[in-house]
């Protein structure tokens, strides 16, 4: 089975990008500079993560 990977529409045309594809219901992401490190995660621990992103939880690690 061929992984269908996205990357947003924001990410850089020099390859800085991180890809999500799901597989058996869990999320799959990867850095598209190494493709070979894929990390697992569930929809709802992803979803998590982007509410604490986009409400600035982790502004101060940048």
């Amino acid at each position: 089975m061929e992984i269908q990977w996205r990357k947003s529409s924001f990410s850089e045309q020099a390859g800085n990008c991180l890809e999500l594809a799901v597989v058996d219901g869990d999320v799959l992401l990867r850095e598209s500079d190494d493709p070979a490190v894929i990390v697992r995660t569930t929809p709802a621990k992803l979803a998590a993560f982007l509410a604490g992103a986009k409400s600035g939880e982790f502004d101060d690690l940048v």
